[in-house]
């Protein structure tokens, strides 16, 4: 039966990564422009977001696997020996090290690489001959050796850098903490001892994974607390107060109103210098210019409209616009849904946050460890409760991840991708550039580290460490027998990290990303300084208690969810009729481009001596520059 449940998570864990290739590829293909497709780029994309959305749902999977060793009565099974406990373990830890360590290989090495591949491209080289395969790899790896150097520095620094040494207080004497220590890991998560020598080399090598692991989170904190935090506020909002489309009556009247009059003033001009011999005068001139101009803009964005009304588009596409027009009031119902979990989240999370405040064990000497919650957290407490119903739990637990990291995708769309207030790229459905796609990639990976430190700590720090796990208290009549509280369901406790009976250690496993995790902060706890502190910033909390600021230098006064939030509740949205122009004449610039393509094809076919089979017949044919309007 156990083999058999075991086997099933992992076949639904497969599952769900492969549905999660097939999201990655259409996010890849709805956000990349179209004329600026490139294969190696599309498929790096694809690989690595599929590696960070298989690292972060790998957490339900781990709940599973570690919940189901433990009964309702809070008793090992009868399976889960310490020796199959082990096994299960150590392949959860071989699954996490190889996707962190894939996770931090591909933003580090193989996106820089695929960046510089994609930059050295020169269109005019590659049309003469001159650029070969070679060069190019050549130029793309000379720029990637930094990263590569940088990598290695990384995993040195982290192999030789001395891990704390502070071991003060009761607390680290506990097994939950003693197995955190990397100078202790010749005690597995199981209690069961290991080869000292295996156990140090393995130490060595974790330690160095565990520190850049942790400086790879921080960096992601930081885009964790510029995005996600204003993603998941806009999130519901957007859906609630969606700005109106293209097609809105208003904006047709609007244009169709603009447009007559600007054609009248036209007309006006021309009757006016009718029969003069020099023509229209400096002042008539300008001002005719400035409604040609205008005129072109209006009859764009008259066409744009026209479109989105269908006009133009076969019946599919006429019956999916009367579809999306049926189904708004369900986006509203869902906008107003992400809300009310969008705020119950925020709630959890500072509720968590000040729990440990005021009650870690640890402090900052190991990243405010909770031992146990001392306050209600409801995200935690439905989880536990939802734990109940197989395999409700998980699939809430897998949303939550989701929401999370479509709140990244939110924010980063929303803001751009920016250096200070200079914008450097900007996030849009068929406008994103190859170069700001692998960058977006790159964020997205460092923000699920980030996000799994959040979900796992703050969010619901006890479900995310023992799940629905619990141990009896009562003591055994043996001391090899097992308790029994099948006539005391009262004796029945919750497992936690601060839990002090004997036989908690023996029951209860903790998850392998929370013991992950929080050995970054037990040896690093710098890290952990950072990574909790930056959960109010976050927030949008301000520490003004003498005691919170007794333990951190610096406040934290900026409220950038709440912020977003009430900002995006007040402020009335509008649709943005720059943009719309601007992708209007996009779109004209790419048909004038590819006129102009066509053109340069011919030229360079003239010089060499070389035609190409099968352009000849239509050589001559739709060779203008724009619309048929503009050269009449």
């Amino acid at each position: 039966m156990a083999f058999v449940q075991e086997t099933l998570t992992w076949i639904a864990y497969a599952i769900t990564v492969c549905l999660l290739m097939c999201i990655a590829s259409i996010f890849v293909y709805t956000y990349q422009r179209p004329g600026d497709r490139s294969a190696i780029v599309s498929i790096v994309s694809i690989v690595t977001l599929t590696s960070l959305l298989a690292t972060v749902l790998l957490l339900p999977v781990d709940l599973a696997l570690v919940s189901s060793t433990t009964s309702r009565l809070g008793r090992k099974k009868d399976w889960a020996t310490p020796e199959r406990v082990h096994r299960t373990v150590l392949t959860l830890q071989i699954v996490y090290y190889t996707l962190y360590s894939l996770d931090a290989l591909l933003c580090l090495v193989v996106i820089p690489f695929t960046y510089f591949w994609y930059e050295e491209y020169d269109e005019v080289e590659a049309l003469e001959g001159d650029q070969s395969l070679g060069k190019r790899l050549w130029g793309a790896f000379k720029y990637t050796t930094v990263f590569i150097l940088l990598v290695v520095i990384l995993f040195l620094i982290g192999f030789f850098i001395p891990v704390a040494k502070n071991r003060e207080g009761r607390h680290f004497d506990r097994d939950y903490f003693r197995r955190l220590l990397t100078e202790n890991r010749e005690i597995d998560s199981c209690g069961l001892l290991r080869d000292t020598r295996q156990a140090n080399r393995f130490s060595e090598g974790e330690r160095s994974l565990t520190f850049a692991i942790g400086l790879l989170s921080t960096l992601g904190t930081i885009l964790y607390v510029l995005y996600t935090a204003p993603g998941l506020a806009l999130s519901p909002i957007s859906l609630i107060k969606s700005a109106p489309g293209i097609s809105a009556p208003d904006l047709a009247a609007t244009t169709a109103s603009a447009l007559g009059a600007n054609r009248e003033r036209q007309r006006q001009l021309d009757a006016r210098n009718l029969g003069r011999a020099d023509g229209l005068n400096t002042k008539d001139r300008r001002e005719l210019d400035s409604l040609i101009r205008e005129e072109r803009t209006l009859v764009r964005r008259e066409r744009l409209a026209a479109e989105a009304q269908g006009e133009g588009h076969n019946s599919l596409m006429k019956v999916w616009a009367k579809i999306q027009a049926i189904f708004r009031p369900v986006k509203l119902f869902g906008g107003i849904l992400l809300l009310l979990i969008a705020i119950l989240i925020w709630v959890s999370m500072l509720l968590t946050a000040i729990d440990k405040v005021k009650n870690s064990i640890c402090k900052t000497h190991c990243g405010y460890i909770l031992g146990r919650i001392n306050i209600f957290n409801p995200i935690n407490w439905i989880l536990i409760q939802s734990a109940k119903v197989f395999p409700v739990d998980y699939i809430l637990v897998a949303l939550l991840v989701l929401f999370f990291l479509g709140s990244s995708i939110v924010g980063i769309a929303s803001i751009g991708i920016r250096f200070l207030w200079v914008r450097i790229f900007q996030i849009r459905k068929g406008h994103t550039s190859p170069q700001a796609l692998l960058m977006t990639t790159v964020m997205l990976t460092l923000i699920s580290l980030a996000t799994d430190y959040a979900l796992v700590t703050t969010v619901a720090p006890q479900y995310a460490i023992y799940g629905r796990q619990r141990f009896c208290t009562r003591p055994p009549t043996h001391p090899e027998d097992q308790p029994d509280c099948s006539e005391h369901p009262e004796l029945i406790r919750p497992c936690s990290e601060r839990s002090e009976s004997p036989t908690a250690g023996k029951i209860c496993t903790p998850s392998v990303v929370s013991t992950f995790l929080n050995r970054i902060t037990v040896n690093f706890p710098f890290y952990g300084v950072m990574l909790f502190w930056a959960q109010f910033a976050f927030l949008g909390e301000k520490s003004s208690s003498t005691r919170i600021k007794a333990e951190a230098d610096t406040s934290l006064p900026k409220a950038v969810f709440l912020i977003v939030f009430l900002t995006a509740f007040i402020r009335t949205p509008k649709l943005d009729e720059t943009q719309l122009d601007d992708d209007a004449e996009e779109q004209e610039e790419e048909s004038l481009l590819a006129s102009t393509s066509r053109r340069f094809g011919a030229t360079w076919q003239d010089i060499t001596g070389r035609g190409s089979a099968g352009r000849g017949q239509s050589a001559g044919i739709n060779r203008g520059y724009g619309t048929d309007e503009e050269r009449r």
